[in-house]
Parts: C-alpha cells; structure tokens; sequence
C-alpha cells in the first residue's frame, strides 16, 4: 500500500469516528477536521510547503533548529522548514497557507460568530488591508477580529514561536524578601576592658616578675615592684598617726593597693618597694617595665587586656546603611569557626575616603581564639521578616523611569503593566503596587516581547484600523 492511500484511509477513519463526538460537542471547534487537515498537509509531501523559509531543522528529525542554514557532524544539509509546515492546530484559516479566508471569515467553524475587522501586515508594518491579500515575500497578512487586542500594548505569540524563543513564566508568590549584607571586618579589643598599670608618682623599678607580653595574668598576681620616695613617705605617715583618715587617703590616692596598706598597717613597718598586681584577669599586650628603669609619674609599665569578650568592627558602605538596624543578627566568620552575635552600634560618622560607616558586633570569646586585629567576614540579614509580594529579579523591566513586567494572560498573549519595586534579595524582588499573588509574570526572554509591544504600540499609534470603503494603505 502506498504512503499516500495509507494516509488516506487513516484520515477517512478518524473522520468517520469522530463524525458521532463532533456532532454531540456543544461549541468549539470540533478537533477531528483539525488532525485531519494537519495530516493532510503532511501527507502532501514537501511539494506542497509554501511560504517563506522560518527555519532550519535536523534532517532525521531530532529537536535541533537554526535559524540559518546548517550541517549536521557528518556533513548533511539541515532541512528547510517553510512557513506553512510551522503547523498550528489552533491556527485560522487566514493563516494555514491556503490564503482563502475572506471578509466572512470569522463566521467559519474555527471562528463562529466572528467578523474580521480588517487583514494587518504579518511582519508588523503599519500597513492593514480591509481584504485578504500578499505582501512582497507573498506571505498572507494576518486577519484582526472584532474584540482582538483590544490593549494595542497586547502581544499575542504563537505556542511555536514561544517555545523557540525561550519565554518562561513564574506564579506571583508571597516570601520573605531578605539581602545579606557582607563586608570585610576586623576583631578589636573591647575597651572597657583593656588596663594600663601605671604608678602616680615618679619611681624606679625594683624588681618585674616572670611575665612578658602574650603571657595570661590573674587579678592580684604580682607584676612589678617599685621603690616610689613620696609614696615611702606618704606610707611613713600613715604609720606615725594610726588611724588618721588624710594618711590613709594620701596613700591610697598613690594607687597603693588596699593589701599593702593593709600589710603596712599590721607590720607597722615601710617596705623599701612595693608591689603592683595585675588588677584583672587578663592577656599582657605589652610588657615596659624593666628591672632598674626610672619610671616617671602615670608611665605605662603594663598593659593588659581580658578577652572574654571582642570586637568585630565592620565598614558597611553607604548605599547598604539603610537596610541595617540595631539589634540585627550578624554571622562572624574567622578561619576555622563561625560565631553569631548582634549589631550592638552604627558609629554616627561617614568615612568621607571610602564612603562607608563603621558597625560594631561583640562577641563572647570564652576560649580566646579571637584575637586583636584578626580578619573576619561579616554577614549582615537585613531585609523585612514578614512574607511581600515578590517575583523574580528577571520578571523586572528596568526603563529608568519606571519599572515593569509583563503578564502571562494564556494562550500566548502578553501584556506588559508598571510596578512598584522595593526591597532586593536572594534573587526576588519585592513588589509594592501593581501585582498579586496567584498572577503570572515572564522571566526569560521578556526584553523581546516587550519590544515588540513597544513597536506595535507605536504603529498602532500611526496606523488605525480602516474604515468601510477605504483601500489597502
């Protein structure tokens, strides 16, 4: 049996099956004249393909297209595929090929009750016909029906034409909306906790324990022991008139701690040094006491510091300030650990050299393994808590002006409408005004069909529809 007798019977069968199920449907078109048109036209063979040359396809058939000629690897010509093998089973008569659809047209069983307004030009130029006709590459003009595109901003595309062009869209959800911010730090000393041992009187050093700088140091462990002439007196003083207030005060106004005072109230005796300890637990961050120096009055012998608790300082730049508060969570990172704290203070300044503001986080440091001047990175979450109206950063059209997307109405149409943006994060971006939930939005390929209906918004605005009578512009 030939290939095309075998078609034809097959297309004879199927009409005469599906006679009963299109005589019983209650409306739309009836789905067997379709298959049996579309099966038609393959069973016609490449003789009947008319039209222009849309693109190129793999010759055994795989799903490998070019939109200009090609070779497969082993050296044969990709097919060319005209415009009227581009099949659509939803396609009107008018655009099928066959070039037969007339001012009553709309009245056929594809499009019941429809009258054609008026036959536009198919690559978009402001040229309409109040009949069928060709242009110059005889491809036929596309017809308008009545309440067709009535937004002339509406892009209608076809399923085929979607698919080639990579248009993708996404259901408008409600998340959180959230930007971390990251920024380089650095672990510091807190302050409050940092001591200088130091005598208020001009003195030399006896004798300076066994401690040096890195070296960890016990309040009250002794440090260093100076031979001091005014407080040996002031000591003296107190000795001679027991329990006179302005001796004790004097004393104790020299930084005497109140165990030697008291040692020297129960010996009744002036030691030729005496000792200054460590006033908290602590790390020696710097050690300038040496045995026989001369040490002037508030001279710097020790410098301890209790690291339990640190410092990160961090420079957030200035477009990144307005999303950070007191009291956010921040992520320290440091080599081999990662620990959580809080922005406890924004410092009040702008850096006028690098445009960015300093924030403090304090941490616990129980262990010690942070140390002054340690790098660390940052990680600040700033954003709002509760679920926004979001869509996806590439739904978003940025004009300048104003911002927009394009909705996915169905079926292949498309409909760009304006937005209100806010907040930007983990890929979303907060919409304020213009979209709800549950809508569609495209998030590939956008830019294209909003071109386009950028371009037939202008040409509609150059070419209206023609009036009765009027001839083809």
């Amino acid at each position: 049996m030939s290939r095309a007798a075998w078609l034809a019977g097959t297309l004879a069968a199927l009409a005469a099956g599906g006679a009963g199920y299109g005589a019983g449907r209650m409306g739309g078109p009836d789905p067997i004249p379709l298959f049996a048109r579309a099966w038609a036209g393959f069973a016609a063979g490449p003789e009947a393909a008319t039209g222009p040359v849309v693109y190129y396809q793999d010759p055994d058939g795989k799903p490998v297209y070019s939109l200009s000629p090609m070779m497969t690897e082993d050296g044969r010509l990709f097919r060319a595929v005209q415009a009227s093998e581009d099949l659509r089973f939803d396609r009107p008569a008018a655009e099928d090929g066959s070039g037969q659809a007339g001012p009553g047209a709309g009245d056929g069983p594809e499009n019941p009750g429809r009258t054609v307004r008026y036959y536009r030009n198919p690559m978009g130029l402001p040229d309409t016909s109040p009949v069928p006709k060709k242009d110059s590459m005889g491809m036929d003009y596309i017809p308008v029906y009545d309440g067709d595109d009535p937004d002339p901003t509406t892009v209608t595309v076809s399923p085929g034409r979607v698919q080639r062009t990579g248009v993708r869209s996404a259901v408008v959800e409600r998340r959180v909306v959230s930007r971390p911010v990251r920024v380089p730090g650095t672990v510091a000393l807190d302050e409050r906790r940092v001591t200088v041992v130091a005598t208020r009187a001009d003195a030399y050093v006896d004798h300076v324990e066994d401690v040096t700088t890195g070296d960890r140091v016990r309040q009250g462990q002794p440090l260093v022991s100076v031979y001091a002439p005014e407080i040996n007196a002031a000591a003296a003083q107190l000795i001679a008139n027991p329990g006179f207030d302005g001796a004790r005060r004097r004393i104790r106004n020299l930084n005497v701690s109140e165990a030697v005072i008291a040692e020297m109230e129960r010996t009744r005796t002036v030691p030729r040094a005496i000792t200054w300890a460590a006033p908290r637990d602590g790390l020696v961050l710097e050690r300038r006491a040496v045995e026989g120096m001369k040490a002037a009055a508030g001279d710097t012998l020790f410098r301890i510091a209790d690291l339990s608790r640190i410092w990160v300082l961090a420079d957030v730049p200035e477009h990144d300030l307005a999303g950070i508060r007191v009291g956010q969570a921040a992520t320290v990172r440091v080599p081999g650990r990662s620990l959580t704290g809080r922005v406890e203070v924004i410092y009040p300044q702008v850096n006028r050299e690098t445009r960015s503001t300093r924030i403090r986080i304090e941490l616990p440091n129980p262990d010690g393994l942070l140390l002054p001047d340690m790098y660390a990175d940052v990680e600040i979450a700033t954003g709002a808590t509760e679920p926004v109206v979001a869509v996806p950063e590439g739904a978003v059209l940025e004009t300048g002006a104003r911002q927009a997307v394009l909705i996915d109405g169905g079926e292949g149409r498309f409909a760009p409408r304006a937005v209100e943006i806010g907040r930007r994060g983990d890929g979303y971006v907060e919409i304020r005004a213009g979209l709800r939930a549950g809508e569609r939005v495209v998030t590939a390929a956008n830019f294209l069909i909003d071109a386009e209906s950028n371009l037939k918004a202008a040409l509609a605005s150059l070419a209206a529809p023609p009036t009765d009578g009027e001839g083809g512009r």
